[in-house]
């Protein structure tokens, strides 16, 4: 290929038709319940009985319920913006197929490879926390995995293999592996034991709150750190942003969705608002219950908080729905994954068999290949350094989606079809969405926008090494 139609391939904007072509065979199966439980199922998953503590410990203390709400509001700016895409393209691959469409090819590649290190990492992050929450179980019953088998060997202690980390993948791949219809049905049901529990955790954590603990509500800053203030706040913030993008794995199943026009944005909008309200709340609840520095290091803090508040049978409890609910938080952050790498398959920016399906119009070699390398990141990073590197894909693809509204409107209703909704407040909005995105970006720690630096520079050698070469999108 010349270096002019490189150079054209790299900006060439994919035809909305040829991604309608190329999803016919996925089955529309997923409707507004399917994308709740999809969404609230991936949000509401290991985070809210983790990253509370996580996060009040090392960065906001009790001000931890400001820091979900900042997040939220950025997160929820950037949702709209989702809303009317994926309305508009229901397409497989989410921000990397609207960039496509609305940017170009270059554009498309870069949200897509941003989304795809946050799904790596995600289904592995979460995977550790299921594992962290299952062996606390085990612990208070007084069973012990053995240390070859206990953690990771990135971890120590003479770790090998995190046996139970692996387990839950592999059961999700098995599920997934069967097709989206199962897996919604299995979805529903744990959502709806996922949020009891949540229910009965704040229930039976009121009995125990001691109102000291709120005081002061936010830790005085300490000098040369990322703790205390309003910059402990952002800090946890920037975190937490992990904890929202599973309105992301929503829209990444729009090609599956019954009536994407009216399922997507109900979906979104209405997982996000739900999933708010419940982390919030749990925060509340658990720096609450035990000052706040009692949760550093601890990767079940809210199973951990009833155990040693004298609630040994609603820690089980909540151990035991927490055990399968986070399997809901895997089911998400896998299929969508896998549809990810499915839509760069599709369009030749990576290799074929990735765009193939089975008889049964399922992409599970992308399935595959997903699970694996999330098995190998869990194998490398510890469960904080994972929790740390997830949002910075997530970001990247919000500030691309944000400003992809500008593009995407005029063309509504002429080559694009008129979506179902609208990012309201045009256009201010698809503005202040980028700049908060960008805004929590800046206050990422430094290891986090290392690896985030790295990550795109070996996306943008496979793409000019690789998918430049072999892309479809620009011979359409």
């Amino acid at each position: 290929m010349s270096e002019s139609k490189t150079k054209t391939g790299w900006f060439h904007k994919a035809s909305p038709s040829s991604f309608a072509i190329s999803d016919a065979h996925l089955r529309k199966t997923l409707g507004v319940k399917e994308m709740l439980a999809l969404g609230i199922g991936t949000i509401v998953s290991t985070a809210i009985f983790t990253l509370p503590g996580i996060v009040a410990a090392n960065h906001a203390g009790p001000a931890v319920a400001i820091s979900f709400v900042i997040a939220a509001i950025v997160s929820g700016l950037a949702a709209f913006a989702y809303s009317e895409f994926a309305s508009a393209l229901p397409f497989a691959g989410s921000a990397y197929t609207w960039a496509n469409v609305v940017f170009g090819e270059v554009f498309g590649w870069i949200a897509g490879w941003a989304l795809l290190a946050e799904y790596f990492i995600a289904v592995a992050f979460v995977a550790s926390g299921w594992s962290a929450n299952f062996k606390l179980f085990l612990g208070s019953h007084n069973l012990v995995l053995p240390s070859a088998l206990a953690g990771s060997f990135a971890a120590g202690h003479g770790g090998v293999v995190d046996i139970a980390s692996l387990f839950a993948v592999l059961i999700v791949a098995v599920l997934l592996w069967r097709g989206t219809n199962t897996t919604a049905r299995v979805e529903n049901v744990l959502v709806v034991g996922k949020v009891l529990v949540i229910l009965i955790f704040i229930g039976v954590g009121l009995t125990a709150i001691h109102p000291g603990n709120y005081v002061p509500f936010i830790p005085a800053h300490k000098a040369g750190t990322d703790f205390g203030g309003w910059s402990g706040i952002f800090a946890g913030a920037s975190q937490i942003f992990l904890a929202y993008i599973g309105f992301d794995s929503i829209a990444a199943s729009s090609a599956e969705a019954k009536d994407p026009k009216r399922t997507m944005p109900r979906g979104i909008i209405g997982s996000l608002i739900i999933a708010t309200i419940l982390f919030v709340t749990v925060s509340l609840v658990l720096v609450g219950m035990f000052h706040y520095s009692k949760y550093a290091n601890n990767a079940a803090p809210a199973a951990w908080a009833l155990l040693h508040s004298g609630h040994e049978f609603t820690s089980n409890l909540l151990s035991i729905v927490a055990l399968i609910g986070m399997f809901t938080a895997i089911i998400g952050m896998m299929l969508a994954g896998s549809r990810l790498l499915y839509a760069f398959g599709r369009d030749g920016l990576l290799p074929g068999f990735l765009g193939k399906v089975n008889d049964r119009g399922l992409p599970n070699n992308a399935l595959l290949v997903l699970s694996i390398i999330a098995i190998l990141i869990g194998s490398v990073f510890s469960f904080t350094e994972l929790a740390g590197l997830i949002s910075a894909g997530t970001l990247i693809a919000f500030i691309i989606v944000s400003l992809g509204i500008y593009a995407l409107r005029p063309r509504e209703g002429k080559d694009i079809q008129e979506p179902g909704f609208k990012m309201p407040f045009y256009p201010v909005m698809p503005a202040l969405s980028a700049l908060g995105s960008g805004f929590i970006f800046y206050e990422l720690d430094n290891q986090a926008k290392f690896y985030a630096f790295g990550w795109f520079v070996i996306g943008l050698i496979i793409y000019a090494v690789y998918g430049a070469k072999h892309s479809k999108i620009s011979r359409k």
